[in-house]
């Protein structure tokens, strides 16, 4: 069974006013408000085989399971079994979606309960089954509730294939005026595909002719959001782009493709006076990420290196146990044999169960070995057995990848962090499918060999000027989009040499934006993997 932890935050991360994530699965856009639906269950609503809804009783989730107002048929791909759907309505879908969360949510307790025949949708209904509380820098405490159509969330977990152009872009400024970029591009796209020829850095203008900049009406906001993040192949979208360095605009016609991720790219060594400093940039950890963290890390291991920076500074997370195996090739076996990664913890209907898999809640440890995901299980991994490591960090470093940063701090390793404020999820989720919609829903809190996980507002370096979340050893450094990834001159990655080299912060703390990775379903989620059928 394996932990999936990262959320979504994908999709629209441009808004006319504000910014807000919203996770909508297939939506692929956010509105102006923050509730309505993906259109998911659009059947209407008649009574279904429930009881009549009473405030405070829940049937169990189990009467109501794959009962489908549009049943699927044939075969699950995943599981090569058939699909469990039967004829049901819409209304036992969202009787189902009521008392699975009342059983697994965390905080089931502060979900307001209401009555499922009052909603159209199961998108709409799911979106009232959270908390409404905030953390102590004012954000919401819940920001990671939501849905993806069950056939893509499995093509893109186990194959990191998705629809897209190959081009990741960060929203810098969500509000007008705003500034979108391109983070970095995939490698494997094809020399024909038009966003092989961009370029980091390169500034958004303008999709399909809407001000990318300026425009502040929703139906514009609508059609940026659409262009940056196409949700099917073969959307063709018009970008004028400003290339870093140029003074005049050019067109760029982006069509989306299948495209597969490379989750482990440019890894190196950089020679330095105090020692060999290896490099790597990690950007998903989802199954394909296993093989190439392997072959990552054993390079950097035989190249003997001396110390270790790790840019997540664009990884929303993913499975747990790759997270672990990442740890564990960081620190080796000295500082993690017999040490905790992660302790699961679950509301207080579960505190000794694991209501998913029905194991006794243990704590897991450092991986020494490979799980499977795409090495043969049970290979020892290689380690580099460091005292130290140095993360570059973003908004949009989320969820799995927090939990290395604060799973090596249990063991004290020491973390030192250059960049800006980490997102803040020390949650996760088993992704739960019913009638053809998997939802992510926040079910338990990972704690480290110390008990801690109390992380809801990110972690923070130390010198940053407006501080919130947990305060981490290092520097707050602008995200430097003038640079290519790897680059020893790219702002985060020379600040942190610069660290390396003297035990202290070469710049001033920057004003930093709270910028955001535009990229589909796969941002900061923490995921565990459910049981399947064999």
């Amino acid at each position: 069974m394996t932990v999936f932890r990262r959320s979504c935050l994908t999709v629209s991360l441009i808004s006319a006013t504000a910014l807000l994530c919203s996770c909508g699965g297939d939506s692929g856009s956010l509105s102006s408000t923050s509730g309505g639906g993906t259109g998911f269950g659009s059947p209407p609503l008649t009574k279904g085989s429930g009881s009549a809804w009473v405030q405070g009783q829940f049937s169990p989730e189990a009467n109501f399971a794959a009962m489908c107002a549009t049943p699927r048929t044939g075969t699950d791909p995943a599981t090569q079994t058939a699909y469990p759907d039967r004829q049901g309505t819409l209304l036992d879908e969202l009787n189902w979606l009521r008392s699975w969360s009342n059983d697994l949510y965390l905080w089931f307790g502060e979900i307001q309960d209401q009555n499922p025949a009052n909603f159209t949708s199961d998108a709409s209904y799911f979106e009232a089954l959270k908390t409404t509380a905030i953390t102590a820098s004012g954000s919401l405490k819940d920001k990671f509730h939501f849905t993806y159509s069950t056939a893509t969330w499995e093509a893109l977990s186990q194959s990191g294939v998705q629809a897209g152009y190959g081009a990741n872009f960060v929203v810098i400024a969500p509000r007008p005026p705003r500034n979108t970029v391109v983070a970095y591009i995939e490698p494997q796209i094809p020399a024909a595909n038009a966003a092989a020829n961009l370029a980091r850095g390169a500034q958004v203008l303008s999709i399909d002719g809407v001000d990318a900049v300026n425009a502040a009406d929703q139906a514009s906001v609508d059609t940026l959001n659409a262009g940056l993040s196409p949700q099917t192949v073969g959307e063709s979208h018009i970008f004028s782009i400003l290339d870093v360095g140029a003074t005049t605009p050019r067109t760029v016609t982006l069509v989306s493709a299948n495209v597969t991720e490379t989750p482990v790219q440019n890894v190196h060594t950089i020679a330095t006076a105090t020692g060999l400093v290896g490099y790597m940039l990690f950007n998903d950890h989802i199954a394909t990420a296993e093989s190439e963290l392997v072959a990552a890390f054993a390079q950097l291991q035989s190249a003997g290196v001396q110390d270790l920076v790790l840019d997540i500074r664009y990884n929303g997370g993913g499975y747990l146990d790759i997270a672990s195996e990442v740890a564990y090739m960081i620190a080796g076996p000295a500082l993690t044999a017999g040490q905790t990664f992660e302790l699961t913890q679950f509301n207080s209907k579960h505190p000794t169960v694991d209501p998913v898999t029905g194991a006794t809640i243990t704590p897991v440890g450092f991986h020494t070995t490979t799980q499977g995901f795409s090495v043969a299980a049970g290979q020892a991994l290689p380690s580099l057995n460091l005292a130290r490591v140095f993360v570059l960090t973003t908004a949009s470093t989320c969820s799995a990848s927090e939990s290395i940063i604060n799973s090596l701090q249990g063991v004290d390793v020491q973390v030192i962090q250059i960049g800006s404020t980490t997102c803040g999820k020390p949650y996760g989720f088993y992704p739960a499918d019913n009638c053809g919609t998997t939802y992510f829903s926040i079910e338990f809190q990972g704690v480290n060999a110390k008990n801690f996980g109390d992380y809801p507002d990110g972690f923070t370096p130390q010198n940053t000027l407006a501080t919130q979340g947990v305060l981490v050893p290092g520097c707050s450094v602008a995200d430097d989009f003038t640079h290519a990834l790897g680059d020893s001159a790219e702002g985060v990655l020379a600040s942190a040499l610069g660290y390396q080299a003297t035990g202290a912060c070469p710049v001033s703390p920057s004003g930093l934006a709270n910028s955001k990775a535009v990229k589909s379903f796969w941002q900061e989620n923490r995921i565990q993997r459910r049981p399947r059928a064999q």
